[in-house]
């Protein structure tokens, strides 16, 4: 059977199609790669007011900046600790709002208005907090660096035993207090202390807890 005109293809175009075939992605790609790249997304900044310690402060931040960052970066409050930077050793614990939470893992804008407590806000050289007298008197601490996420975090823990929030190991949910070495560990259990004075940290909660009583 004789093939139409139209459908018919000389060696040489059958040829001149395949170059053409081959060619067309590697075109493609240097057409891609002249034409200019996109610039970086435009950075966005926005006024945020905490009330920190009691006292109101008004910044310009960044969108993308933590709560820890700015308590330690723009408002010099070095007492929170930067840890782990992933929510894991609890040492950025601050207390917003009345409750507990990891600064790190937070931006600030999402508290704008927010009451945040530091360790510098629950008490002074001279004035000392009860929990963190406790510590003192314990030695619920050795290098320090995890203490102030383990007060304010005590200091937490104490208000929700008080609000009668129970923990993963509240075997009875009528108990009055919900208090017992068990509870305490398991509250405490998202704040690690490498030097491993978990037990003395228990006896100062305990001791708060019982001088309150």
């Amino acid at each position: 059977m004789k093939i139409p005109d139209e459908f018919s293809i000389s060696r040489r175009g059958l040829l001149k199609a395949g170059a053409a075939t081959a060619t067309a992605p590697v075109l493609a790609g240097q057409a891609e790669a002249a034409a200019p790249a996109a610039g970086p997304a435009p950075v966005t900044s926005l006024p945020v007011t905490l009330r920190v310690n009691g006292k109101p402060e008004r910044l310009m931040l960044d969108t993308r900046t933590t709560l820890l960052d700015a308590l330690r970066e723009h408002l010099r409050l070095t007492g929170t600790k930067k840890g782990c930077d992933h929510g894991q050793c609890g040492a950025c614990t601050v207390i917003v709002d009345g409750r507990r939470i990891n600064s790190c893992l937070t931006l600030a804008v999402m508290h704008d208005g927010a009451e945040v407590t530091t360790i510098e806000g629950l008490g002074q050289p001279g004035h000392l907090h009860p929990m963190q007298a406790a510590f003192v008197k314990h030695d619920g601490f050795q290098c320090g660096y995890c203490t102030p996420g383990q007060i304010c975090s005590a200091v937490a823990v104490l208000q929700e035993i008080d609000q009668g929030i129970p923990s993963h190991v509240s075997g009875d949910l009528t108990a009055k207090p919900l208090l017992s070495v068990a509870e305490l560990r398991e509250r405490m259990s998202g704040n690690i202390c490498r030097c491993g004075a978990y037990s003395n940290i228990v006896e100062a909660i305990t001791d708060v807890a019982g001088a309150r009583a």
